[in-house]
């Protein structure tokens, strides 16, 4: 990373912190509404922190992996949510880098602070048709930010006319031609507004797809179209890391807010001060460190993709494997963490006021994300570990 990139990062942290008081001030109404405000959209968008990874060619900063974690755990020290959907943007962002440079131009030509949403996934059909037109339908669930979106990804598998497969990836579609379901009731990442959305027979133009298992081979028609190294980082390993910057920040958030749930307390049935009591120092201890270790895990593995990339060196696949189980095993340490602090606070804990209480289910729902499934990753890894066929090509 140069100075200037350094300088950059720097600033835009210093930025992005300086927003915490206000997104915080609204987490709970964040939550009770289902969405992030607009608000919030528009304070991110001011400070320039969605364009962490945007490439400089489209209007961001240009800067790697362990920036976009430094930028997304800032942000969850105010609102998991509103980092929650400032990750996956980040994420969109890179990935739009490698669209077709019309499609890159359509997006940001006029609006360098466009929203991106999406459901990456193949869960749609698209029919490509002699002419090269496509028409797109489906179904996504789960494409968070969607309601603050100027544009949306959609994932599918495409195919000819006659049926058969072609290809899979995804399409660029304006917000406005997608129908949006109020379906989003749960409990965890509340205020994301991930709520599903579908198309019918919509007309996309050709240069707005990109191929999936192009970009993953390394292939794709943007790779040559930025100076810098951010858009050259490895694409499931930038994905997976996208969705894990929020766990960091709302577990070390959770670890400041904890002394002052303890403090002045009786450990129930006892006459025992719990502040000061042996267990409760044992338990802050063993909760800082697994929310350290997942900390570690995470930043390391940005770090990894980062220098790969400016070096100009292809990641091989074992190594890939184990980045996704990096993923997977930090955000889990940072829950198992935030776990310990929810129970050493006791029956207070539930209490809807408390701060740990949507810091667990936050976290739970980070972990409940399918490319974070902590037991498959492992699997996934010890399979390349032994030397066996992968069994997933999102690797």
């Amino acid at each position: 990373m140069t100075v200037v990139d350094t300088q950059a990062g720097a600033d835009l942290i210093s930025r992005t912190r300086a927003l915490i008081p206000e997104l915080s001030s609204r987490a709970e109404q964040t939550a009770a509404a289902r969405r992030v405000p607009i608000e919030n959209i528009r304070l991110l968008q001011e400070a320039g922190s969605l364009k962490t990874v945007q490439s400089r060619r489209n209007g961001g900063y240009g800067l790697g992996m362990r920036a976009h974690l430094d930028t997304i755990s800032t942000l969850a020290e105010g609102c998991g949510s509103t980092a929650w959907v400032a990750g996956v943007v980040h994420a969109h962002s890179w990935l739009l880098s490698h669209f077709p440079a019309e499609a890159q131009d359509d997006i940001y030509g006029s609006n360098p602070n466009a929203v991106v949403a999406a459901v990456i996934g193949p869960r749609g059909k698209a029919t490509r048709r002699a002419d090269g037109s496509v028409t797109l339908s489906g179904f996504w669930p789960f494409a968070s930010g969607n309601e603050v979106a100027d544009w949306l990804l959609l994932g599918a598998v495409l195919h000819d006319e006659s049926g058969a497969v072609v290809d899979e990836g995804d399409f660029a579609v304006p917000a406005a031609e997608v129908e949006r379901k109020d379906d989003w009731y749960v409990n965890g990442l509340t205020g994301t507004g991930s709520c599903s959305v579908t198309v019918e027979n919509l007309e996309i133009p050709a240069h707005r797809f990109l191929s999936l298992p192009g970009l993953i081979m390394g292939s794709s028609p943007g790779m040559d179209l930025h100076e810098g190294w951010t858009h050259k980082c490895a694409p499931v390993p930038v994905l997976a890391l996208a969705l894990t910057g929020g766990a960091v920040g709302i577990a070390h958030q959770a670890l400041r807010d904890f002394p002052a749930l303890v403090k002045g307390k009786i450990v129930a049935y006892t006459a025992d001060d719990q502040y000061s009591h042996p267990l409760t120092h044992m338990q802050a201890a063993e909760a800082a460190m697994c929310i350290h270790e997942g900390t570690l895990v995470l930043y390391n593995c940005a770090d990894e993709i980062d220098a790969a990339a400016s070096e100009g060196r292809e990641l091989d696949l074992l190594t890939r494997a184990r980045m996704r189980l990096d993923c997977a095993e930090g955000v889990r340490r940072c829950l198992d963490g935030v776990e310990i602090l929810f129970h050493a606070s006791g029956s207070s804990g539930i209490r809807l006021t408390s701060p740990l209480t949507r810091a667990v289910a936050d976290l739970r729902a980070i972990n409940q994300h399918g490319l974070l499934n902590l037991e498959m990753n492992r699997e996934l890894y010890g399979r390349v570990l032994l030397g066996l066929e992968q069994n997933s090509p999102l690797i």
